[in-house]
């Protein structure tokens, strides 16, 4: 009964074959999206787990609509509207939920989105609904983007939508979006699931780093299971933007609210992030300085993309690395174009470590396998 047996075959012959494995926490861990390291810190566990035992309650029941709006959503919604800017918030239970929400709800007939090419799986998964137009512009090119905004004028509603920071080139989103979507009256997704938390004076993200004057037009989804160290997302809009999606967005109206739990935890993370800014934006720029001085590349956030081009190639140097105790992620295609080595310059891991990774890293990437 192996429906499947041919697709996996081919899947294991070409490189490309996925197996889940359980974490090894022995090994440095310079993988995963934590950037900030808040996953470890004992402390905020602690104080999310006492505020939600205020209330005598642990989980939301029920849709966000049906009773599952808690006032533990409600207090972190109200925090991320005073931290970011906008008017209204929703949490949401991933990040890869707000992007169908988003796609899906606010693409109608008439509509179209254009999309950077290296948009977000889940982004590219919604675009493809039947309901959905949508065009893709070549990465940041916002020449492309501008093209396509005069060629659509006669469109409803034109919605651009890219991230942050991207999620395998690690680049940021040109400054220059936000003017052209002023210019041309189309409503902006900024995905800044790598950057909030990453980059900014506050580390809001991008529209803090940029000090984007917030817009009618502007839509921000970031997501809880990153930088914040927690699971969910968010997304920050106007009350009119909010009001159309709880009206018809899928994932928000026939889906359990978020974790109770996870809701605090996020909260209380980004009362500590901001609280610490300073510090952390201090270790953040020190990781940059060791990438650059180390590996002789520029990031713009915490990601540090190394291309190898080989599937196999790129798996035999990630377990190069874990024999040497380091936890790298090793991401093939088609994921990404060319296989890459992907490593989080993250601030859980001690800084002389990150450093002694670099110099392996200087020593097997530049003379790849």
């Amino acid at each position: 009964m192996n429906f499947y047996e041919k697709e996996l075959r081919a899947l294991k012959k070409s490189g490309r074959l996925r197996r889940r494995e359980v974490l090894n926490a022995n090994l440095y861990d310079f993988a995963s999206n934590d950037y900030l390291g808040l996953a470890h810190i004992p402390a905020l566990h602690h104080e999310a787990s006492r505020r939600i035992e205020e209330y005598g309650i642990h989980a939301p029941k029920a849709s966000l609509l049906v009773g599952g709006y808690h006032d533990v959503h409600k207090k972190f919604e109200e925090y991320l509207c005073a931290c970011n800017g906008f008017e209204e918030a929703i949490v949401v239970g991933s990040g890869f939920n707000a992007n169908i929400a988003l796609i899906e709800a606010l693409a109608r007939k008439n509509d179209i989105v254009l999309m950077d090419e290296k948009y977000h799986a889940s982004g590219v998964l919604a675009s493809q609904i039947k309901s959905v137009t949508c065009k893709t512009f070549a990465h940041n090119d916002m020449n492309e983007l501008e093209s396509l905004l005069q060629k659509n004028q006669d469109k409803k509603r034109r919605i651009v939508a890219v991230e942050g920071i991207y999620s395998m080139d690690g680049d940021m989103v040109a400054k220059e979006v936000f003017d052209l979507c002023e210019r041309y009256d189309a409503i902006l997704i900024v995905d800044e699931a790598h950057s909030s938390g990453v980059v900014g004076d506050n580390l809001l993200g991008v529209y803090d780093y940029y000090n984007i004057a917030i817009s009618p037009r502007h839509i921000k989804m970031g997501t809880l299971g990153k930088a914040y160290g927690s699971f969910g997302a968010y997304i920050l809009a106007s009350s009119h933007i909010v009001s159309y999606l709880l009206n018809r967005a899928k994932p928000l109206i026939y889906a359990t609210a978020l974790s109770l739990y996870d809701t605090a935890l996020a909260h209380v993370s980004l009362e500590y992030i901001q609280k610490h800014k300073a510090s952390l934006s201090k270790q953040i720029r020190r990781r940059q300085e060791c990438v650059r001085s180390i590996l002789d590349i520029d990031v713009e956030g915490l990601i540090v993309p190394l291309v190898v081009g080989e599937n196999e190639k790129v798996m035999h140097l990630r377990k190069i690395f874990e024999e040497k105790n380091f936890a790298i992620g090793a991401i093939r295609e088609p994921t990404v174009p060319k296989a890459i080595l992907r490593v989080i310059a993250r601030l859980g891991e001690d800084e002389a470590v990150f450093e002694s990774l670099l110099r392996d890293i200087s020593k097997e990437w530049k003379h790849p396998l």
